[in-house]
């Protein structure tokens, strides 16, 4: 199995717990106006077969301690679903926690194919990273160019077949920090039953240089870093009483 991948970070320390190697997959349906890898939305990138990149991620594998691992992330990785299932396959045979990083946007309830992949791939899979771009369908649609229904059912699935589920938000000034948006994902994710933890990113412009190197207009130039308050806020409502 061939795909197609776009970089690799060895000592990665926020996608997912402890120190992860990350693998980064070209191509993304997605264009998040926040995005700050836009250089992995088409369809170039490097094409590895799964017994490569399984064998430079073992190179590290004394730096994973008891907690690390490897992390398949984009680009949306789920659009190479089985390449990312052989690659977990490979290294659960090798003791490695796997961990993938998704908008969940693949996965289709309604079809049958979709669901047995997706199956297929939680049988490798420790745990998913679940990037909830915007709980309001409309807003969603306006901010990524797609709606939110599979990214919740892919939520909602995980949950029910108890896989591990961490909940991700990027928080925008006036994009998705409004309150009672955060309040209906606060209220979706005690719904479900698997989410160990929820994080708050806060909206950065480092991926600025990019869209111009890409010549790409970028969206969001007027929109600056949340402040302080902002984050925590979004942190007090998102984490839940539970959580504080």
């Amino acid at each position: 199995m061939v795909g197609r991948i776009h970089s690799f970070e060895s000592f990665g320390t926020v996608d997912g717990p402890g120190i992860r190697f990350v693998v980064f997959l070209q191509g993304c349906p997605l264009r998040c106006k926040y995005c700050h890898n836009p250089d992995t939305w088409g369809a170039g990138g490097k094409e590895y077969t799964a017994e490569a990149v399984a064998a430079q991620a073992m190179r590290y594998k004394n730096y994973f301690g008891d907690k690390g691992g490897v992390t398949v992330t984009g680009g949306e990785p789920l659009l190479q679903i089985d390449f990312v299932t052989e690659l977990f396959t490979i290294l659960k045979e090798k003791g490695i926690h796997t961990c993938v990083d998704t908008s969940g946007i693949t996965f289709d309830p309604d079809n049958p194919a979709s669901v047995e992949k997706h199956e297929k791939l939680l049988e490798v899979a420790d745990l998913f990273l679940l990037d909830v771009k915007h709980i309001d369908e409309e807003k969603c649609k306006k901010l990524t160019g797609h709606g939110n229904a599979h990214t919740l059912a892919f939520a909602r699935f995980l949950s029910e077949r108890k896989k591990p589920l961490w909940i991700r938000q990027v928080l925008v000034p006036g994009v998705t920090d409004d309150e009672d948006d955060l309040k209906k994902t606060r209220a979706f994710i005690d719904t479900l039953e698997t989410v160990e933890k929820v994080e708050v990113l806060p909206y950065h412009t480092m991926g600025v240089v990019k869209y111009e190197k890409l010549g790409i207009d970028y969206p969001l130039k007027d929109v600056e870093a949340p402040s302080k308050e902002r984050v925590q806020n979004a942190r007090r409502i998102l984490y839940g009483e539970k959580h504080e």
